[in-house]
């Protein structure tokens, strides 16, 4: 089958640079799958998508340019409503022919519906390209589409050029208000254009001869080249977060790396303060040395080759000044007062509207957060004296300028103020973690403020009925409870789950909620199956120990990671067949009233009171292994009575005539499932016999 390049750009005022990246991509694969449906093909591993400031685009190699012809087959009315029984074609069958434009003859009445197999010719790529364009175009997940001038199509920035090319020929088109031609623009400053393409593959030559890089990785990649040999030069490292790389390689088309510097009397300003207004208001790259220190020097990424580069450098270096300056005076003047007295401004903000404001919650927080120092081997005084300071730093002038540096600056405020160390290290690490895969707080104190911080916002909420609904979650209670669960699981404490809403609650003078304390306990459940799906653990693992309704997050680790390992065991399988069939039994029998404990006289036959005698056995040892957390030995007390489990099913029928003989035999199997369940209800686990 004949096959051409393809080549498509569109040329537009500078594109928003946060999402640039996501159109290119949105875009290209939007045209693939218009390709795929339409059955065109092309070389997948030689095509590529593009996308600069200025431009959106994609190349095709080796497009085919025709569709293969295809067979459709129309059904038309049941064969028995289409013909009489003289054999004689009905209205429906005449009405189906005159349709399809086809005599009763070339109709396939096989069947049990008439068809029509109809031959369909494939139409060309040229005749095809401009509508599935069009289609992706259009599908974009741009948030606010814009008009400009006079006209009535809208797209993210006004487009000024269109360029569809097949081979060496344009593909007519006339999409979003403009013909398709063969000319782009180039550099807005250097080669500005327009350019003429005589083929598809000219298109990255073309350009590049424009001082444009059309390839967003490849850009990328130069870009970062440079800044890590001037880093080389300048001693130092490069700070280059991923998300701050994309959104500069959105803003230029012709990358070059330049460094300046600034007056080393900002290096006394916390540097965090530094590097985010740099990051965040210039899109500098800071450098820091061998000891994670702030060097006096900045990378930037110019989108200009110029001969004059110094002055460059030099207005780069006039405008961040006044930015560090800031930082400066905000540093200076928050130390004028104490977090105290910072924190009376919290006084007048609301937390929510309900649940009072920041001051309230801090005094929340402090009792909490003292409470759960006290069980989890911390300092209480500390931990209230953090909790009452927690929100402080949110009315400084810092933190009101770089909402991103909340806790850090608590933490340095907090060190200049002379408080003990761990008290300002706790307002730091009360947000920690902040994101999946983030670092846990290293401090007791720390522990507690980061619990009684996420928990008083739970317990909170929740008592106000607005619980998370569907993607709405405006208050961030899942990745609150998450963090809850990962600071109660990897820092191993055993803190009871219920205990610690039951203590939040007490915090709040308004009424909450009845059903507040078993919603979140639920809530925290669903928030297990996002944790331990992160991890391979399968499903049925957690649902068997979830069943059991443990509110020890530490405790369901344990249960877990026992389980897990204990699934590669031979006796498993027929352990949780027993489990269900014990199950089974036991919720048939739940209206009735069995003997709640086991009466030896009555056991008749050798295999119940086998079993009978081997659980009495392993009583203690299950006792201890269960109350200490042990479940990979309660696990293999349990395997050990296997073979006494399967001889009384066996050979022993529970359901006899005789009501105490069947209450003392229920009687057993109660006690041998509470030990089962002391790990996880076995009867829920999917394993083959």
């Amino acid at each position: 089958m004949q096959a051409e390049d393809f080549l498509f750009e569109l040329g537009c005022e500078e594109l928003p640079p946060t999402s640039l990246k996501t159109l290119m991509h949105a875009l290209y694969d939007g045209v693939c799958q218009g390709l795929q449906a339409a059955g065109l093909e092309w070389q997948k591993e030689h095509s590529r998508a593009y996308a600069s400031p200025r431009r959106l685009g994609f190349f095709l190699a080796q497009l085919s340019l025709l569709q293969a012809d295809r067979e459709v087959i129309i059904e038309g009315p049941p064969v028995r409503a289409a013909f009489a029984a003289d054999g004689q074609p009905t209205a429906a069958a005449l009405g189906f022919a005159r349709k399809q434009g086809v005599s009763i003859d070339a109709l396939d009445r096989s069947q049990d519906k008439l068809r029509l197999h109809r031959r369909i010719a494939g139409q060309s790529a040229r005749e095809l390209l401009p509508a599935i364009i069009a289609k992706a175009l259009a599908d974009l997940p741009i948030a606010k589409r814009m008009r400009w001038g006079a006209r009535k199509e809208e797209f993210v920035r006004p487009v000024h050029t269109l360029v569809l090319l097949l081979g060496d020929s344009v593909v007519a088109a006339r999409i979003l208000g403009l013909e398709s031609g063969r000319q782009v623009l180039g550099h807005r400053f250097m080669a500005p254009g327009p350019h003429t393409l005589a083929h598809a593959r000219d298109y990255l030559p073309v350009l590049r001869a424009a001082y444009v890089m059309p390839d967003f990785t490849e850009r990328r990649h130069h870009m970062v080249e440079q800044v890590q040999s001037l880093q080389t030069r300048l001693g130092g490292r490069a700070l280059m977060p991923a998300d701050l790389l994309d959104e500069v390689c959105a803003l230029v088309e012709w990358p070059v790396a330049l460094c300046g510097r600034f007056e080393e009397r900002f290096l006394a300003v916390p540097q965090e303060a530094l590097i985010s207004t740099m990051q965040g208001n210039q899109k500098y790259f800071p450098l820091l040395d061998d000891a994670g220190k702030l060097l006096p020097h900045f990378i930037f990424i110019s989108n200009i080759d110029s001969p004059i580069a110094d002055q460059i450098i030099a207005g780069n270096e006039r405008v961040v000044r006044p930015r560090l300056s800031d930082a400066e005076f905000f540093f200076l003047q928050d130390q004028k007062k104490s977090l105290a007295e910072h924190d009376r401004s919290n006084a007048q903000v609301v937390f929510q509207k309900d649940l009072g404001s920041l001051t309230d919650k801090a005094q929340r927080v402090a009792g909490l957060a003292a409470w759960i120092a006290a069980r989890s081997g911390g300092d209480a005084e500390l931990a209230a004296a953090a909790g009452r300071l927690c929100k402080a730093d949110l009315a400084t002038l810092m933190v009101a300028e770089f909402p991103e540096l909340q806790g850090l600056m608590g933490r340095h405020y907090a060190q200049i103020e002379g408080l003990p160390a761990e008290v300002a290290q706790a307002l730091f690490e009360q947000y920690l973690p902040r994101h999946a895969g983030d670092a846990l707080p290293a401090t007791r104190t720390g522990l507690a403020l980061a619990l009684a911080d996420r928990l008083d916002s739970l317990v909170g909420i929740f008592g106000l009925g607005q619980a998370p609904t569907g993607s709405a979650d405006p208050y961030a209670l899942r990745r609150a409870a998450l963090g809850v669960l990962r600071i109660l699981i990897e820092q191993s404490l055993d803190l009871d789950l219920a205990e610690l809403i039951a203590c939040a609650r007490q915090g709040y003078t308004l009424p909450l909620a009845a059903s507040t304390a078993a919603d979140l306990l639920d809530f925290f459940m669903a928030r297990y199956r996002a944790y331990y799906e992160e991890q391979g653990i399968a499903s049925d693992t957690l649902q068997a120990v979830l069943a059991c309704r443990p509110h020890r997050p530490y405790d369901v680790e344990l249960r877990i990671k026992a389980l897990h390992a204990f699934r590669s065991s031979s006796d498993l399988a027929a352990l949780a067949a027993a489990n269900k069939r014990v199950a089974n039994i036991l919720a048939a029998q739940a209206g009735s009233a069995p003997a709640t404990c086991l009466d030896a006289g009555l056991l008749r036959d050798r295999a119940e009171s086998a079993l009978a005698e081997a659980l009495a056995a392993q009583q203690p040892r299950l006792q201890k292994a269960g109350e200490q957390g042990d479940y990979m030995s309660l696990l293999a007390l349990l395997a050990g009575l296997r073979q006494p489990i399967d001889d009384f099913f066996a050979e022993v029928m529970v359901m006899v005539d005789d009501p105490a003989l069947r209450a003392n035999r229920l009687a057993l199997l109660g006690d041998l499932r509470r030990q089962f369940l002391q790990v996880a209800d076995f009867g829920l686990l999917q394993v083959q016999a």
